[in-house]
Formats: structure tokens, sequence, C-alpha cells
């Protein structure tokens, strides 16, 4: 797709903020698909932040978050317009809007929830992934092209192949230029990579294309840290439509799911 270059804020980070909901992209933040596109997982992770930050409740706390890709996400500047869907005292749904362009790009929803002590019968149904240190260094960029990507310092563990792989990664690069972001929106903004980190076809010319139309997160735990574990399968369908489902770990353990559905399409 050819399309004119947005203009970029400089500095290592993601986002320049401008204040008023207003932000403008830098080159890490640049997609793989498109050069003059955002990537999805930067995107994700400031509205994710932009959601906590709106009319925050002690005693809640975000347990989904439910992102819908309405087009292609431009570089350069953009705003964020977050809402009170559905106020409560218990759970509370409210709403982010990504406005680029003069249109929505990204709408996502989140559910908050209220906390309380239930350790007495906690358990989780997932297997943990190998350990950070028991992992090798994977170029990503090697793989996918544009900023985002070249701005992560990923490791993989053994046995990862086309279509499933264990995955760990992390960033050097706060979220915003005031470097003030949480572990939630921090750990958020890497996980929209689960679609490429084991890709079942070569991304590029004479093979196919798989972006995703949504991702959905849901967390039975707060995650907290830098480095975010990706439990990654990718199936594909016969007819146009695949899935990348994923459990999605810190290092203390998996603490929810994520799933993108991805249209499949045949490359020249």
């Amino acid at each position: 797709m050819t399309a004119a270059l947005p203009e970029l804020a400089e500095g290592n980070f993601y986002y320049q903020s401008l204040g008023g909901g207003r932000f403008r992209s830098t080159v890490h933040a640049q997609g793989a698909w498109n050069e003059h596109e955002q990537h999805m997982a930067p995107a994700s992770g400031l509205m994710a932040e932009c959601l906590e930050r709106h009319e925050p409740r002690t005693g809640l706390r975000m347990a989904r978050l439910s992102y819908e890709i309405l087009g292609l996400i431009p570089g350069g500047e953009f705003s964020i317009v977050t809402t009170t869907l559905r106020p409560g005292r218990t759970i509370e749904l409210v709403q982010a809007e990504l406005v680029a362009g003069g249109r929505v790009a990204i709408r996502a929803t989140g559910w908050r929830m209220m906390t309380s002590d239930t350790s007495a019968v906690a358990a989780i149904e997932e297997t943990p992934i190998p350990a950070l240190e028991d992992c090798k260094p994977f170029d990503g960029a090697s793989v996918w092209p544009g900023g985002f990507i070249a701005s992560l310092e990923m490791r993989a563990a053994e046995g990862h192949r086309p279509g499933s792989g264990k995955v760990w990664l992390r960033t050097s690069h706060p979220l915003t230029d005031a470097a003030n972001s949480g572990d939630v929106a921090r750990l958020v903004g890497l996980i929209d990579t689960a679609n490429g980190i084991a890709a079942r076809v070569p991304p590029g010319a004479g093979s196919y294309a798989f972006p995703n139309l949504d991702l959905q997160i849901h967390m039975y735990r707060k995650p907290s840290g830098e480095w975010l574990g990706l439990d990654n399968a990718v199936s594909f369908g016969a007819d146009g439509i695949g899935l990348t489902s994923t459990v999605l770990h810190d290092l203390q353990g998996p603490f929810g799911r994520a799933e993108q559905i991805l249209t499949l399409r045949k490359t020249s």
C-alpha cells in the first residue's frame, strides 16, 4: 500500500503527549504491514493507559479489554477520547476511541471489576512457560519490518516453530514521553505482537497477509514487571479466516489470555 509518510515525533518513546488527549507517534510505534501506519500493540497500550486514568475507582481493576480495529491506524497525530458507558459500584464499563484523520481507527472497551480476597480458592489451570534464562535471543526484526518490532527485545523457548511458540519480550521505550505508565498499560502494549511471533507462513510478497481485526484480553490476575510471556498458537481455517490464541505470562506466571481473529489474504 502506498501513502504519504506521516509527520512523526522524535524520541526514545512511542508517543509524544500533546495535551488534551492528543498524541503524536514516533517511528518506534511504526507498524509491520505498512510503514505509514501504527502498530496495534503500542496503540492498545496507550489506550489501556487512558482507560485506567479515566475516572479511576478505588477497589476496581481492569479485568477485560476488548479492541475493535476499524481500519488502518495512521501514524502521526491522533486523539484518544474516553467515556464511561456503564457506571457501577462493583462493575463498570469504560470506552476509549482512537481518532485519526477524522475517523475512529480503534474502539476499545474495558470492564473494571471489584476486587476482593479470594486467595483461599485461587487456582490457575495454565502451564507456565520456560523461564526467561532458559530461552534464547529471538530476532523478530528478521521476520517483520517496522519500527515497533525493531524496538523489542525477544527470547524464544526451545521448540519454537511456525504456528506455535513461547516467547518472552520487553521494550526499553516508555509508552509516552512522560515515562509514567503503569505495568498493565506497558504489558498490554506488547500483547498484539502475539500474531507475529510464530507466523504460520512468512509475511510478504508471494505468501499471505493475516492482519487481526480485533484484540480480546482477559486478565484473572493483575500483571506486573517489564517482561511479557506469550504461549502462542495460530490456526488458519480453509475459508480465509484464522485465529491466534495466547496464554499471557509475567515473571510470576500466567495471568490471562488473548485472542485475535485474522483475515487471511493472498499476497502477490
